[in-house]
């Protein structure tokens, strides 16, 4: 009993020896983040007399916190000598070196180290990380390179070297590392992508990337993530069709059935360019057959793509009625399933809104919603349609009722706020501000930015019209040529607008009035009309609800529509500097910087 006593009182004294040693460290660690260097010294001094090599950093560190530096190398020299196999120890005398300005001496002890190194895998790993943790990256990177040779393989240690040379934002390094790691990590492009995107800043980085690419793959050209990453490349240059016929030769090295053309097709679009997007559906429905996975896909898309084309500009009817045979056509050849199911929305959306041909529109969107199997987000879409075909017909009662299943049946998903966003607009149209107002007030806070900016915009505006006008006559008119822009009959939205001034005079829809105009006209590709309303706005109305909307959408058009880069700056800073509460900030700010020539934020 006696023994088992002694024994807990020597465990109990040894307990609270480290825990006091721990509070001990913890105030010295303390004493050194406030700067208090020989408050901390004087703990570490204790600790490392009492439990000596244990607190060896603590306490050197501290010695050259003070410039104590003499002292900092005899004890540094001084474990050296007793543990010649432990590399800490050089690695800190070379520290203490480096502190002084002697580089020569540091690098001799550094060289010395390198030029030991043993054929050692794991010896080297480590040696490089107390490297890096010494602030001496140059040197783990020439431990990693020395060890390649030790080992006689020249592709160990690719992501150690990849993370010490994106440190060092050494460009010419990490394109050279990726060239030796990727033929055997084909997997990795992506990540390479990603890695590159953030540093590669202008032509010159750019030219390097594909002077290294197009060297790798003349002597590589099995090696198809080459060909991936210049393909990424010249997407990131806006090359787009140098991107595309470096696509295409891959698809068809791969014989991939057209899948890596599609994904890039998808991009393409998005950034308009849709010439070289015609090109790619069109290459993946001729090397393909009716039964490969991208044949239907990539013959919708091409429709679309055909549409997008032709509403960049004024489209005629003619251009209207081939792209409606286009989709007859597809859906002849394939039937209405739930492979088509876009196709029947797109085409009864082209015959309701461009060709009004109401009825056979919405008989195409009865029957799609039948279709078996269809996928959730998809059969909303419909529903929405079908519910604004309703409304174009004048059935209000029919799609509200559609608008409402679609915001029931989907509730926490965007298209319900959509769908909701729908209503209140309906319910505004035909006159009852109160319930509208209720709904949009709540949709304020959307997912969406659209929904959200559009839903303040029409509270406001409610809200404004109905305080200087109770019988809300007025906005009931102004509501009506809404409905006109809504089922694109622009002529007779122009004519109810400017009866409003006429029938009430002193109105307060002025700038109301040329929004709804600049919205017309952008609509018609009459962009000079259009930054003519919007200037108006923006100069004479600039306390208005629309100010902000007024600015951002000439900067778009000027990016987009007339290619002047400098004015779209300046509108997208004008939001920034101006209308800093604007939901269009975060929108402007990324555009401006884009602009600017900044480089994009990159999820990496």
């Amino acid at each position: 009993m006696k023994r088992v006593l002694l024994l807990m009182i020597f465990c109990y004294a040894g307990a609270y020896h480290c825990f006091a040693q721990t509070g001990e460290l913890q105030l010295a660690q303390q004493y050194t983040y406030n700067n208090a260097f020989q408050k901390a010294f004087d703990i570490y001094q204790k600790l490392y007399k009492l439990d000596n090599e244990s607190y060896f950093s603590f306490y050197v560190n501290s010695l050259i916190s003070l410039k104590r530096f003499d002292e900092a190398e005899s004890v540094s020299k001084k474990l050296m000598r007793k543990h010649p196999a432990d590399f800490q120890y050089a690695i800190t005398l070379g520290r203490v070196y480096r502190e002084q300005g002697k580089t020569d001496k540091a690098d001799e002890v550094y060289s010395d180290l390198l030029n030991n190194l043993p054929a050692d895998q794991n010896v080297i790993t480590g040696l490089a990380t107390q490297f890096y943790q010494a602030e001496s990256a140059d040197y783990a990177i020439r431990i990693f390179v020395q060890g390649r040779k030790l080992l006689h393989n020249e592709h160990l240690f690719s992501h150690e070297l990849l993370s010490l040379y994106r440190f060092k934002n050494d460009k010419v390094n990490i394109i050279a590392e990726y060239m030796n790691f990727l033929p055997g990590n084909p997997d990795y492009v992506l990540q390479a992508e990603s890695v590159l995107a953030p540093i590669l800043d202008g032509e010159k980085d750019y030219d390097l990337l594909r002077t290294e690419l197009l060297r790798h793959i003349q002597k590589q050209p099995e090696v198809t993530a080459f060909a991936d990453l210049l393909t990424w490349q010249y997407m990131q240059q806006k090359q787009y069709d140098h991107a595309l016929n470096q696509a295409l030769a891959l698809s068809r090295r791969r014989d991939d059935k057209g899948a890596g053309i599609y994904d890039l097709c998808h991009s393409l679009v998005s950034n308009g360019a849709y010439d070289e997007a015609i090109r790619g559906y069109t290459f993946i429905i001729e090397k393909s057959t009716r039964d490969d996975p991208f044949y239907i896909p990539a013959k919708i898309e091409l429709i679309d793509v055909k549409n997008m084309k032709l509403n960049a500009g004024k489209l005629s009817q003619a251009d209207i009625t081939a792209l409606e045979q286009d989709y007859l056509s597809l859906l002849s050849e394939f039937g209405k399933t739930a492979n088509t199911a876009l196709a029947i929305q797109r085409l009864a959306n082209l015959q309701a809104f461009k060709l009004h041909k109401y009825t056979p529109a919405r008989q195409l969107l009865l029957e799609a919603i039948d279709i078996p199997n269809l996928r959730p987000a998809l059969l909303a879409q419909l529903k929405l349609t079908l519910g604004d075909i309703y409304l174009l017909e004048d059935q209000p009662w029919e799609s509200t009722l559609i608008y409402s299943q679609v915001e029931k049946a989907n509730q926490g998903l965007p298209v319900s706020q959509d769908a909701a966003y729908r209503n209140a607009k309906l319910a505004y149209y035909t006159g009852d501000f109160k319930w509208a107002k209720g709904q949009l007030d709540i949709l304020k806070a959307a997912t969406s930015q659209l929904i959200a900016n559009d839903a303040l915009n029409l509270s406001l505006l409610i809200t404004d019209n109905i305080t200087f006008d109770t019988t809300g006559n007025a906005l009931k008119m102004y509501a009506r040529a809404d409905l006109e822009i809504f089922k694109q009959r622009s002529d007779r939205a122009l004519l109810t607008l400017d009866s409003i001034d006429k029938k009430y005079p002193g109105n307060t829809f002025a700038g109301d009035i040329l929004m709804a105009k600049a919205r017309i006209h952008l609509d018609e590709k009459d962009f000079e009309k259009a930054i003519t309303e919007l200037k108006t706005v923006e100069k004479d109305y600039s306390k208005g609800i629309w100010a902000d909307d007024a600015v951002f959408m000439l900067g778009n058009v000027y990016e987009n529509n007339l290619n002047d880069k400098a004015l779209a700056k300046i509108y997208y800073q004008k939001i920034i500097t101006d209308y800093p509460g604007s939901l269009w900030i975060n929108e402007a700010r990324a555009r401006f910087r884009l602009l600017r020539g900044d480089k994009p934020d990159n999820p990496s």
